[in-house]
């Protein structure tokens, strides 16, 4: 048997962080659950498949429901937050390696003149050599 996208554990600890999905003014058909969406939006991800390509097989709603709720949560800040959640538990089970950690320009970003001292041209110029 496969392995499921979303295990019962890992659901509990995200299932707090999602907004609730608010009824539709205008009826429709009722919206898709949380973990249904999230399993879509893991599956589609982690697969590169298409969004279109969601088997209908799987109970996740269609390819727009989940679509849209990752677009929903992606503004509300969820990804944030899940990413600090899987983080900390990572970190608790000691699966996280610090010594192959490093910060680059896409983590923390470079502002110009956020640091004069850092620059040899700004040492010289402040002591008065122009060499």
């Amino acid at each position: 048997m496969a392995r499921p996208l979303l295990p019962a554990d890992l659901w509990r600890e995200i299932a707090p962080l999602l907004p609730t999905p608010q009824p539709r003014p205008k009826g429709g058909r009722p919206s898709i659950d949380n973990r249904a969406a999230l399993t879509g939006i893991l599956f589609v991800l982690r697969s590169g498949l298409p969004w279109e390509m969601l088997p209908a097989e799987m109970g996740c709603g269609c390819e727009m429901s989940c679509w849209r709720r990752l677009r929903d949560w992606q503004a509300a800040g969820v990804w944030a937050r899940l990413h600090q959640v899987l983080l900390k538990r990572m970190h608790a089970a000691g699966e996280i390696d610090w010594g192959r950690a490093s910060r680059d320009s896409a983590s923390v970003p470079a502002k110009k003149g956020a640091c004069p001292s850092a620059c040899p041209r700004a040492r010289l110029r402040r002591s008065g050599d122009g060499r």
